[in-house]
């Protein structure tokens, strides 16, 4: 009774593995097939001939009225796009933290506070002023544009200032005697101990980046700045307009392998940052 208890886990996960892998693994046979045989509505399970041609065409940019960004380009730029973000998310995080919690000056907790408050202001509910901004700024159309009004964090200013605040006085009293300033400390005791928080924030943070769609939308019209994202949804026609499912499917099978290659690289990272408690 016990072993058949047991095995009740393991089968709702096999089903919850199911449910979210297999619209993947459909999206995956699809770019493997030609697009008469998707426009049937006919995809079987099983991989077809035409891999080769369908991500070949896709890399490229497709030819003739089917011809669209380069799927090559558009990787680059949503992988620098979301690398910048989500570094840059970090470094000011972190920095904005180490004030907060090390360093004692007037409204230093009404400078926190007002960091915190922004998370009631997404992107979506400024982009009209932002993007007036970057208008005036000259930032339209450039990787600035896309970058700049995403990097700042406050979930994560708040996840650091709550671990620095872990961080023993001791460490803080040994560095005065050491004659260590605030730059050295920061450098030699905090970014050590912060290693595995940093790191499962960027994997956070760099999904976050690679899945913007509103803003680079709104903020790039020039087609060598394209991201995935955005790419994918131009892609697909409207009304009645022919669409190549196949070089649709082969680009979005490549659209997922970067965010799924940070996630397994990073996982054993991802996973310490978030459940170690003793640092």
């Amino acid at each position: 009774m016990l072993e058949r208890r047991s095995l009740w886990p393991y089968l709702w996960l096999s089903f919850g593995v199911l449910v979210f892998a297999f619209p993947i693994y459909i999206t995956l046979i699809g770019s493997t097939h030609d697009v008469s045989t998707i426009g049937r509505g006919d995809v079987p399970l099983l991989p077809g001939p035409d891999l080769i041609e369908n991500y070949s065409t896709a890399w490229v940019g497709g030819v003739g009225r089917f011809a669209q960004t380069p799927a090559a380009v558009m990787l680059v730029n949503s992988l620098l796009m979301a690398v910048l973000i989500a570094a840059g998310k970090i470094a000011i995080s972190l920095t904005s933290a180490y004030a907060v919690v090390f360093f004692r000056f007037p409204f230093r907790m009404l400078a926190f506070w007002l960091i915190f408050i922004t998370l009631m202001l997404p992107v979506e509910v400024r982009i009209i002023p932002t993007f007036q901004v970057m208008v005036n700024l000259d930032m339209t159309n450039s990787m600035a544009g896309l970058v700049v009004p995403l990097i700042a964090s406050a979930t994560a200013t708040l996840l650091f200032r709550q671990f620095f605040m872990t961080i023993p006085p001791e460490y803080v009293e040994a560095a005065k005697i050491d004659g260590a300033g605030p730059m050295r400390f920061f450098k030699d005791v905090v970014l050590p101990l912060s290693v595995t928080n940093i790191a499962a924030l960027f994997v956070i943070l760099f999904i976050y980046g690679w899945n913007q769609y509103l803003w680079p939308l709104l903020i790039v019209n020039d087609r060598s700045l394209e991201t995935i994202v955005v790419g994918l949804t131009k892609m697909i026609g409207t009304g009645d307009a022919q669409n190549e499912w196949n070089i649709i499917m082969a680009t979005a099978v490549m659209a997922l392998l970067p965010p799924v290659a940070v996630v397994v690289l990073m996982q054993r990272w991802f996973i310490k940052g978030l459940v170690e408690t003793e640092k």
